[in-house]
């Protein structure tokens, strides 16, 4: 992780971009990612609802906005949420190495299987980053089981 740029700051980042989507009515999930240096690279976030792409997660949309990289060893993605293993995946395949959770309370995800992996993962245990999952699964339900892949 950045020695310039501490996890709480990158959190920050992914929240202003859940805001932003829990605005446009989608799920509130922001990612961002940052180069070794705690350089802004990319910002994003889940835009499955506003798109209508299932594949616009916040991590992923993060990812494209960064760009191409000649390489990932060093950087950080920060997401409000502990990333589904679609976002695990792009995390291990890219080579990723650092990860800063805002929550895991409403959607365990797979931090621990990255941090079994060599990812160094820091939870931080946001209440806001909670509190906005809570309050957007409350109100959309169908949507959330839909974008966690539970939908019947």
């Amino acid at each position: 992780m950045s020695e310039t740029v501490t996890p709480e700051q990158m959190l920050a980042v992914a929240l202003e971009e859940a805001r932003k989507g829990y605005a446009e009515g989608g799920v509130p999930i922001g990612a961002a990612l940052f180069g070794a240096d705690g350089r802004l690279l990319g910002r994003g976030r889940n835009r499955r609802v506003q798109d209508g792409d299932p594949s616009v997660h916040g991590e992923t949309a993060a990812f494209r906005d960064a760009g191409r990289q000649r390489t990932y060893r060093g950087t950080t993605m920060a997401t409000t949420l502990s990333p589904c293993w679609y976002c695990s995946g792009l995390i291990r395949q890219f080579g990723i190495t650092g990860l800063v959770v805002g929550e895991s309370r409403t959607f365990g995800g797979q931090h621990r299987w990255l941090a079994e992996h060599g990812v160094r993962v820091v939870l931080l245990d946001s209440e806001e980053c909670a509190g906005l999952m809570t309050a957007f699964i409350a109100a959309n339900p169908a949507l959330w089981n839909e974008d966690i892949g539970q939908a019947p």
